[in-house]
């Protein structure tokens, strides 16, 4: 049975990170259990968008930093990379690496960062629906995927850790067309599973020392939780860590998704615990997006369904934080935004609620607004 090791961090303090992740990895058996001296590695890290570290928009440097030594001592090769949003070219990757931390991070430890940014196609037999998906070639380029994630929510999904991580393996742009052909969040949430099975991370970190609460996963604020994560099943990871911040299963597309497939637990009390005692990190009042998914109209059924068509939120355009950059209108998969003179403008009616023009905005202004009647929904 896979098992979740919870490790107490406080702050990102090398020895004690290096200590903490020594504690997780014999919780679940050792390095050897997962990887062999000579394999080449990839530590699939969380660069959504080009954001300093202290932010906790993107898996903190030192994080990485001393998995990456780690692993070395297990005499692995290690590569470090990510597909972030927009385009993915090594022009965009330079930029995000130098951002976030991850350039120096790399080179402290020796490591190696990807600048492969080929596409590959691939058959996912265990898919429901991509039996046949696009990923980045830098996957080629190793023997072993380990997943680095950041203990996050997330606008459209609520919340975001192991499973929708492995939505880096898709190649820039073309996480759009995804976006675009699944726009329901049970749709979309299927399709991050299916994505992240091809992917076939064999052991999952999550850096839950400093996570993102309110409207993340770029426009929240950081918040203290001192813990990181370690699992060779995302699944498991992901329940346990959305308990945490005091989520349901029910409340998370991915989660729900997945234990409807058969892939994961009712719920955090199912799951096989190591290390530390959970309810030692739960927060109580952990601030979610602006919105999340309306998990009670989807127990109505079509009803609900309708319902939820009628209420749905809509984005709001905050011109006096606009700096006219133009990412919302070049990343909305839906084509839903135009820009009228420097200042963007949304038509509702093509409006998929993916909220990608939010996550990608580096000025928070853009947000996500709900009904009166949303609201008390989302209360019940």
């Amino acid at each position: 049975m896979a098992t979740v090791s919870l490790r107490a961090c406080e702050q990102y303090e090398p020895e004690r990170l290096r200590e903490a992740m020594e504690e997780a990895i014999r919780d679940l058996g050792g390095w050897k259990a997962f990887v062999s001296p000579g394999e080449r590695v990839l530590l699939k890290v969380n660069l959504v968008m080009n954001k300093a570290p202290d932010l906790a928009a993107t898996t903190h440097p030192l994080f990485v930093e001393t998995l990456a030594r780690l692993l070395q001592e297990q005499g692995c090769e290690v590569l470090i990379g990510d597909s972030p949003g927009g385009l993915f070219n090594q022009e965009a990757l330079r930029r995000i690496y130098k951002g976030t931390g991850i350039q120096k991070a790399a080179e402290r430890a020796g490591a190696s960062l990807n600048w492969n940014t080929e596409a590959m196609e691939v058959e996912n037999p265990q898919g429901k629906l991509l039996k046949h998906l696009t990923q980045t070639a830098m996957l080629a380029d190793v023997d072993k995927v380990i997943s680095v994630s950041k203990l996050k929510t997330h606008g459209m999904m609520t919340f975001t850790g192991a499973v929708k991580n492995q939505f880096g393996t898709v190649p820039g742009t073309k996480k759009a067309e995804y976006h675009f052909r699944m726009p329901q969040s049970a749709d979309f949430a299927d399709a991050l599973i299916d994505i992240c099975l091809a992917a076939h991370p064999v052991l999952c970190w999550m850096d839950g020392i400093v996570a993102m609460e309110g409207n993340g996963p770029t426009g929240g604020t950081p918040r203290k939780v001192g813990v990181l994560l370690a699992s060779e099943n995302p699944f498991d990871l992901d329940l346990l860590a959305s308990h945490l911040i005091g989520l349901e299963r029910e409340q998370v597309p991915t989660l729900e998704q997945a234990y409807r497939r058969g892939l994961g637990k009712a719920s955090a009390a199912e799951v096989e615990k190591a290390g530390e005692d959970p309810e030692r990190f739960v927060q109580k009042d952990f601030r979610m997006p602006d919105h999340i998914d309306p998990h009670l109209m989807r127990k109505l059924g079509p009803v609900g369904r309708t319902l939820e068509s009628w209420l749905r939120p809509k984005v709001k355009f905050h011109h006096d934080r606009c700096v006219g950059c133009r990412a919302c209108y070049q990343n909305c998969p839906a084509k839903a935004i135009t820009m009228e003179g420097r200042y963007p403008a949304v038509h509702y009616h093509q409006c998929i609620r993916c909220y990608c023009c939010q996550e990608q905005c580096p000025k928070n202004a853009i947000t996500v607004h709900e009904s009166k009647i949303m609201k008390l929904v989302n209360r019940l």
